[in-house]
Protein backbone atom coordinates (compact mmCIF):
# COMPACT_ATOMS: atom_id res chain seq x y z
CA UNK A 1 0.00 0.00 0.00
CA UNK A 2 1.05 3.61 -1.18
CA UNK A 3 1.60 6.04 1.27
CA UNK A 4 1.77 9.69 -0.05
CA UNK A 5 3.21 13.01 2.45
CA UNK A 6 1.66 15.71 0.78
CA UNK A 7 3.24 19.30 1.94
CA UNK A 8 2.41 22.81 0.86
CA UNK A 9 3.79 26.28 1.51
CA UNK A 10 7.06 25.38 3.15
CA UNK A 11 8.23 28.64 2.49
CA UNK A 12 12.08 28.42 3.57
CA UNK A 13 10.57 27.28 7.23
CA UNK A 14 13.36 25.09 8.68
CA UNK A 15 11.79 24.44 11.69
CA UNK A 16 8.02 23.77 10.32
CA UNK A 17 9.75 21.29 7.82
CA UNK A 18 11.64 19.38 10.33
CA UNK A 19 8.48 19.23 12.55
CA UNK A 20 6.48 17.66 10.01
CA UNK A 21 8.88 15.33 8.39
CA UNK A 22 9.27 14.08 12.10
CA UNK A 23 5.81 13.08 12.44
CA UNK A 24 6.19 11.31 8.92
CA UNK A 25 8.10 9.03 10.07
CA UNK A 26 6.08 6.53 11.30
CA UNK A 27 3.63 6.35 8.44
CA UNK A 28 7.19 5.76 5.82
CA UNK A 29 5.79 8.00 3.34
CA UNK A 30 6.75 6.11 -0.22
CA UNK A 31 6.64 9.73 -1.75
CA UNK A 32 6.57 13.07 -0.66
CA UNK A 33 4.46 15.46 -3.24
CA UNK A 34 5.35 18.86 -2.90
CA UNK A 35 3.00 21.32 -4.11
CA UNK A 36 5.37 24.31 -4.38
CA UNK A 37 6.33 27.85 -2.22
CA UNK A 38 9.80 25.57 -1.69
CA UNK A 39 12.06 28.06 -0.08
CA UNK A 40 11.37 31.55 -0.62
CA UNK A 41 9.04 33.37 1.80
CA UNK A 42 7.74 35.39 -1.06
CA UNK A 43 7.46 39.53 -1.22
CA UNK A 44 4.23 39.80 0.11
CA UNK A 45 5.06 37.37 2.93
CA UNK A 46 6.88 37.83 6.69
CA UNK A 47 9.78 36.06 7.24
CA UNK A 48 9.02 33.01 8.48
CA UNK A 49 10.32 32.56 11.93
CA UNK A 50 13.15 29.63 11.49
CA UNK A 51 13.47 30.73 8.15
CA UNK A 52 16.48 29.14 6.54
CA UNK A 53 16.08 28.16 2.66
CA UNK A 54 19.93 26.58 2.30
CA UNK A 55 19.19 23.91 4.81
CA UNK A 56 15.66 23.14 3.71
CA UNK A 57 16.88 22.35 0.84
CA UNK A 58 19.62 20.56 2.11
CA UNK A 59 16.85 18.62 4.40
CA UNK A 60 14.67 17.77 0.80
CA UNK A 61 17.68 16.77 -1.15
CA UNK A 62 18.21 14.23 1.61
CA UNK A 63 14.68 12.42 0.34
CA UNK A 64 15.47 13.61 -3.47
CA UNK A 65 14.52 10.38 -5.04
CA UNK A 66 11.08 10.42 -2.73
CA UNK A 67 10.16 13.76 -4.39
CA UNK A 68 7.83 14.67 -6.69
CA UNK A 69 7.55 18.72 -6.82
CA UNK A 70 5.46 21.48 -8.54
CA UNK A 71 6.06 24.83 -9.01
CA UNK A 72 4.57 27.63 -6.73
CA UNK A 73 3.99 31.00 -7.74
CA UNK A 74 7.25 32.11 -4.73
CA UNK A 75 9.61 28.94 -6.78
CA UNK A 76 12.06 30.00 -8.93
CA UNK A 77 14.97 28.70 -11.24
CA UNK A 78 17.53 30.22 -8.56
CA UNK A 79 15.31 27.61 -5.91
CA UNK A 80 15.90 25.27 -8.45
CA UNK A 81 20.09 25.51 -8.35
CA UNK A 82 19.95 24.33 -4.39
CA UNK A 83 17.59 21.55 -5.21
CA UNK A 84 18.55 17.79 -6.50
CA UNK A 85 14.74 17.31 -7.61
CA UNK A 86 12.90 19.06 -10.22
CA UNK A 87 10.50 21.25 -9.00
CA UNK A 88 9.99 23.59 -11.74
CA UNK A 89 7.32 22.02 -13.16
CA UNK A 90 3.39 23.60 -12.90
CA UNK A 91 1.44 20.59 -12.60
CA UNK A 92 1.85 16.76 -12.82
CA UNK A 93 -0.17 13.88 -13.28
CA UNK A 94 -0.04 10.48 -10.82
CA UNK A 95 -2.43 7.55 -11.30
CA UNK A 96 -4.35 7.06 -8.36
CA UNK A 97 -6.91 3.99 -7.92
CA UNK A 98 -9.15 4.49 -11.04
CA UNK A 99 -8.56 7.93 -11.36
CA UNK A 100 -5.57 10.33 -11.78
CA UNK A 101 -4.26 12.82 -9.02
CA UNK A 102 -3.25 16.24 -10.54
CA UNK A 103 -0.86 18.39 -8.37
CA UNK A 104 -0.28 22.16 -9.48
CA UNK A 105 -0.04 24.86 -6.42
CA UNK A 106 -3.36 26.15 -7.15
CA UNK A 107 -2.43 29.71 -9.13
CA UNK A 108 -1.92 29.09 -13.04
CA UNK A 109 -4.64 26.89 -13.61
CA UNK A 110 -8.53 26.53 -14.06
CA UNK A 111 -10.39 23.19 -13.10
CA UNK A 112 -11.17 23.25 -16.94
CA UNK A 113 -7.85 23.72 -17.67
CA UNK A 114 -6.75 21.16 -15.95
CA UNK A 115 -9.05 18.68 -17.81
CA UNK A 116 -9.80 16.94 -14.39
CA UNK A 117 -13.39 14.07 -14.70
CA UNK A 118 -15.05 12.31 -11.72
CA UNK A 119 -12.58 10.33 -10.17
CA UNK A 120 -9.95 12.65 -10.37
CA UNK A 121 -8.29 14.31 -7.15
CA UNK A 122 -7.32 17.68 -7.59
CA UNK A 123 -3.85 18.68 -5.06
CA UNK A 124 -3.36 21.81 -4.75
CA UNK A 125 -1.80 24.66 -2.16
CA UNK A 126 -1.12 28.45 -2.50
CA UNK A 127 -4.26 29.68 -0.04
CA UNK A 128 -2.61 28.40 2.89
CA UNK A 129 -6.42 26.96 3.88
CA UNK A 130 -6.47 23.24 4.72
CA UNK A 131 -9.08 21.33 3.04
CA UNK A 132 -11.61 19.40 0.94
CA UNK A 133 -14.02 20.58 -1.67
CA UNK A 134 -15.40 19.20 -4.30
CA UNK A 135 -15.31 21.51 -7.06
CA UNK A 136 -17.02 19.66 -9.63
CA UNK A 137 -19.19 16.28 -9.29
CA UNK A 138 -16.88 13.50 -8.46
CA UNK A 139 -13.74 15.64 -8.31
CA UNK A 140 -12.51 15.79 -5.41
CA UNK A 141 -9.69 18.68 -4.03
CA UNK A 142 -7.40 18.68 -1.28
CA UNK A 143 -5.60 21.59 0.09
CA UNK A 144 -3.42 20.54 2.36
CA UNK A 145 -2.53 24.02 4.07
CA UNK A 146 0.75 25.70 4.85
CA UNK A 147 3.35 24.44 6.87
CA UNK A 148 3.95 27.64 7.77
CA UNK A 149 1.60 29.84 6.99
CA UNK A 150 -1.13 28.93 7.66
CA UNK A 151 -4.25 31.52 6.94
CA UNK A 152 -7.50 31.85 8.24
CA UNK A 153 -7.11 30.78 11.80
CA UNK A 154 -6.47 26.93 10.16
CA UNK A 155 -3.16 25.46 11.93
CA UNK A 156 0.08 24.28 10.26
CA UNK A 157 -0.96 21.79 8.35
CA UNK A 158 0.02 18.67 6.01
CA UNK A 159 -1.73 15.63 4.02
CA UNK A 160 -1.29 12.22 3.75
CA UNK A 161 -2.54 9.32 1.41
CA UNK A 162 -2.85 5.80 2.29
CA UNK A 163 -5.03 3.22 1.39
CA UNK A 164 -7.73 5.35 -0.67
CA UNK A 165 -7.93 8.08 2.31
CA UNK A 166 -6.39 11.56 2.32
CA UNK A 167 -6.22 13.10 5.74
CA UNK A 168 -4.97 16.48 6.62
CA UNK A 169 -2.77 16.59 9.79
CA UNK A 170 -1.73 19.70 12.29
CA UNK A 171 1.64 19.80 12.95
CA UNK A 172 0.72 18.97 16.45
CA UNK A 173 0.26 15.59 15.15
CA UNK A 174 -4.14 15.87 15.59
CA UNK A 175 -6.08 14.58 12.67
CA UNK A 176 -8.17 17.78 11.39
CA UNK A 177 -10.07 15.76 8.39
CA UNK A 178 -9.86 13.20 6.51
CA UNK A 179 -11.84 11.97 3.36
CA UNK A 180 -12.59 8.29 1.72
CA UNK A 181 -12.15 7.92 -2.18
CA UNK A 182 -15.14 6.57 -3.23
CA UNK A 183 -14.57 2.46 -4.30
CA UNK A 184 -12.31 1.75 -1.00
Amino acid sequence: MTTLAIISDIHGCLPALDSCLDLLVPRAPDYYLLLGDVLNHGPRNPVPSGYNPPLVAERLNQLKTQIIAVRGNCDSEVDQMLLDFPCLSPYNYLLLGQGRCCMTHGHLFSLQQLALRPGDVLLSGHTHVAGFTEPSPGILAMNPGSIAMPREGYPASFGVYQGGVFSIYGLDGSLLVDHLLPGY
